[in-house]
């Protein structure tokens, strides 16, 4: 799913309109229709409704979303925010709405009281859509404080009033606690800075110009199930058909980490793994996994030297390694011998923080999984999440190497600066391991022969999805990262028919 700028939505609507062809005052209708049916599904009719519609087309969409659910029996009132010009097709909807009896309308202006509603209210945003290019100001400022004070559910239509719809916003913003955005997601609701402001999230198609759509250019998606791949085994295959995997992990009171990766790579269809790790991990790994195969290193607390790499179809290192010297200079043997795409993670990245020139000697399409301070350490600080997006974008360009950002909505970020965006996973998922079974399953993803790409799309996106299955069914609180690779079967049975 691209995402798609507020300019290029515009110009959807436009082109749409031109070419379908539908009058924009229909268009509207059908966009408001199609938040009506989104609403009704989630609210009951036992809720009173309280619209707030500004003087654009996105009061237009209120005002006509007022009329649509008032003949759905819901209790509606609508209050007008004056002030500046209106649209068309927003007094159009004016019009049609004020020859409806029984629908309480209210103008609001500057020497007006704000208005106090009952807990009981929903509370619709139509105020200003994703047109916006400055803050609220002023009393309709005061008046979107005003309704974020209330103890009320609050939805937005399209995009919260005050929120910009492809950058970072400051000043007033309307907190919704949903949102729903016509045709695509904006930017702005995967930045962190906005959570509390878009809430629940979801978007829906109004039925924009397919062609325009298919042709307008973005670098950023967010992943959707039919962007995962997954292949089909042979009848006659074998364990050597589907590659050996090499996990470099664990140190003293970290062998967990390794533990926890290489299940993940096998569960991710590995033929083969290896795991690499100091001595004193050996009988924890061999009694934990038996499947795999472990060799370990002369020293019995870290990482001290570098296996020949030749055996190996894919290679990660990093979980709980630690930052000694001796680690430091077999990852950088590892880093000379092996000309695949590596994946590298946690202690690996902390590592090449300190020795950066190393970045340039990764191999191509190498992928590195940095969580935000681990980012931080490797390439800088940035003043927020857009402008972090942007650094990324830049060092996975000049590195050639795909950039995992873990988070919320973690982005993955090629070398092209194309960004996808995960909407898979939960907060539970926020809890020691996870990050390793991440590792794993991409490591198991490219062991098998998916190019670097889309072997980590369909990790993130698994990887979530095994998350929130493994929510469902233990809740978030009690999640722990062992839970997502038991559930990753699941995930890749669900994911299946799209390939």
């Amino acid at each position: 799913m691209k995402i798609l700028s507020a300019s290029q939505i515009r110009e959807a609507d436009a082109y749409t309109i031109a070419n379908e062809p539908i009058a924009s005052i229909d268009l509207m209708e059908r966009a408001s229709t199609v938040f009506t049916l989104w609403y009704v599904a989630k609210f009951t009719p036992e809720q009173p409704v309280s619209i707030f519609c500004g003087n654009g087309n996105n009061g237009g969409d209120g005002l006509a979303i007022a009329r649509l659910l008032h003949e759905r029996g819901y209790a509606v009132s609508v209050w007008l925010v004056a002030g500046g010009n209106t649209t068309k097709d927003r007094d159009v909807n004016e019009q049609r709405l004020s020859k409806i009896p029984n629908i309480d309308q209210h103008y609001l202006t500057e020497s007006d009281s704000y208005p106090t509603l009952s807990e009981h209210t929903v509370i619709i945003d139509a105020m200003f859509g994703s047109g916006l290019n400055r803050p609220p100001q002023g009393w309709v400022a005061g008046l979107i404080d005003h309704l974020n004070a209330h103890a009320c559910t609050r939805v937005a239509v399209d995009i919260p009033s005050g929120l910009y719809a492809d950058s970072i916003s400051a000043g007033t913003i309307f907190k919704a606690h949903h949102t729903l955005s016509f045709e695509a997601p904006r930017l702005s609701f995967l930045f962190a800075e906005h959570d509390e402001y878009v809430g629940e999230w979801e978007y829906r198609s109004i039925g924009l110009n397919a062609d325009y759509i298919a042709k307008a250019t973005s670098p950023y998606r967010i992943i959707a199930p039919t962007d995962v791949k997954l292949k089909t085994r042979a009848r006659h295959s074998h364990k050597g058909s589907y590659g050996h995997s090499l996990v470099i992990a664990g140190g003293y009171g970290k062998i967990g980490s390794a533990i926890l990766a290489a299940k993940a790579c096998l569960r991710a269809g590995s033929g083969l793994v290896t795991t690499y790790i100091p001595k004193c991990g050996y009988t924890a790994m061999q009694t934990a996994l038996p499947e795999a195969m472990t060799i370990t290193d002369d020293n019995n607390d870290f990482i001290t030297s570098a296996l020949d790499t030749a055996p190996y179809s894919a290679i990660a290192i990093g979980p709980g390694i630690g930052q000694q010297p001796e680690t430091l200079n077999a990852l950088f043997k590892l880093i000379e011998r092996f000309r695949h795409p590596l994946v590298l993670d946690a202690d690996a990245l902390n590592l090449l923080a300190h020795n950066r020139p190393w970045l340039n000697r990764l191999p191509e399409n190498s992928i590195i999984t940095p969580h935000p301070k681990e980012f931080e350490r490797l390439f800088g600080s940035s003043g927020n999440s857009l402008e972090r997006l942007q650094l990324a974008c830049r060092q996975a360009k000049e590195h050639n190497i795909i950039i995992v950002l873990k988070g919320a909505n973690t982005a993955i970020i090629t070398p092209k600066q194309d960004v996808w965006f995960n909407n898979t996973g939960n907060p539970g998922m926020s809890t020691g391991g996870s990050g390793d079974v991440l590792t794993g399953i991409i490591t198991g993803m490219l062991s098998q022969g998916y190019e670097p790409l889309q072997a980590t799309i369909n990790a993130v996106y698994l990887h979530g999805l095994a998350g929130d299955l493994a929510a469902q069914a233990n809740s978030q609180e009690a999640l722990i990262a062992s839970d997502i690779i038991t559930h990753l079967g699941k995930a890749m049975n669900m994911c299946r028919g799209n390939s």
